[in-house]
């Protein structure tokens, strides 16, 4: 056992050395625990290679069992603190604002005030508005830099990652000395440290169905910049059930794509868009497929413009259409989105069954 033991300890100490993320190293030795129960379990007793493990399947089986409990602990405990931190988040006293820009702020806010469609109410209207950031990643990391620059007044950001090294060649707003730190935190102090005129709010867990709705209640809009379509499916029936515009944008590759789906003005949502999710490999993620670095931020930002705009009343927001990006060419396109009558979050059919309840 002394050599699994070892093996397992070089394992994560060369991982550690190659900054491989914690849930990588962690693999690396489930992988290594299979193959030595498989060869407790498959080779004969008196096996050289049984005898190096331990010889007994029973004493690793049982190990197996307490460190599913322990991982089990561990969950439950996470799930508990993150339902506190979510109250406390919500009870946490606000940044103290007076009724009057102060002149760090009409210094700071200048260029939007001098702007005709933005002017001080508009960003009057900047500073009392309430956005939530579904993610802190690729997306979502220079849409809350440019939010919280904007003078965005709260500014809630969920996400249950941590930094990893891999994210720094596109998440921004993340630094290597932040490597090991929820992605959400490590978003709320360069936030503050960027404008402390902003209040950040940071929930620390995945958004799930028992508080999609309430967390989504407590905001103006919603910008989804996550990468798995259970996230964005379940986004989209919050802020529809809810009546609030969702700002979504997507990436792969070269490629980004963007759209506000606001079916409260006749617009539809995400999921008339994309009834279904697609087949397992045909929409790789960013890890799979990769991505260009600086293509996150052309979305990102446009995705902050489009709140922006949302919120001031300024220009034409992107309802009914979605903007396609191609950054290996130089091309942009936008094509028209109509809702579907037989969508079951928005249309007709959506519509019957509230009645019906």
């Amino acid at each position: 056992m002394i050599v699994v033991f070892a093996m397992a300890g070089a394992l994560w100490g060369l991982g550690a050395l190659m900054k491989m993320p914690r849930k990588a190293r962690l693999y690396m030795i489930g992988l290594l625990y299979v193959g030595v129960l498989f060869i407790q379990i498959a080779l004969p007793l008196g096996h050289p290679l049984r005898m190096a493990t331990g010889e007994s399947a029973a004493l690793w089986i049982l190990l197996g069992v307490f460190a599913a409990l322990a991982v089990l602990y561990g969950r439950i405990v996470k799930g508990l603190k993150d339902r506190a931190l979510i109250k406390e988040q919500r009870e946490a006293s606000p940044v103290t604002r007076s009724e009057r820009f102060s002149a760090s702020e009409l210094e700071r806010y200048a260029r939007h005030i001098v702007l005709r469609e933005i002017g001080g109410p508009g960003q009057k209207a900047l500073r009392d508005a309430k956005v939530l950031v579904i993610g802190a990643g690729g997306l979502g990391a220079p849409a809350l830099q440019y939010l919280a620059a904007a003078g965005v007044g709260t500014i809630g950001v969920i996400d249950d990652d941590v930094v990893e090294n891999a994210n720094l060649q596109r998440q921004v707003i993340h630094r290597d000395a932040d490597i090991g730190m929820p992605k959400v935190f490590s978003a709320q102090a360069a936030m503050v440290a960027q404008n402390p005129h902003v209040e950040v709010r940071p929930y620390h867990r995945r958004l799930t169905e028992d508080m999609a709705e309430k967390l989504v209640s407590e905001y103006d809009l919603v910008l989804d910049g996550t990468d798995n379509f259970e996230t964005r499916y379940l986004a989209n029936r919050a802020a529809v059930a809810l009546g609030k515009p969702l700002i979504s944008g997507a990436l792969s590759q070269w490629e980004g794509q963007i759209s506000v789906f606001d079916p409260a003005s006749d617009t539809p949502c995400y999921q008339c868009i994309f009834p279904e999710a697609p087949a397992d490999g045909l929409a790789p993620s960013c890890a799979e497929a990769g991505v260009i670095g600086p293509l996150p931020g052309v979305i990102g930002s446009m995705m902050a413009v489009e709140a922006i705009k949302l919120v001031t009343g300024a220009g034409q927001a992107l309802k009914g259409e979605m903007l396609i990006y191609d950054a290996l060419w130089g091309e942009t396109r936008k094509i028209s989105l109509k809702p579907r009558g037989d969508c079951p979050i928005c249309g007709e059919c959506a519509v019957d069954m509230a009645v019906a309840r």
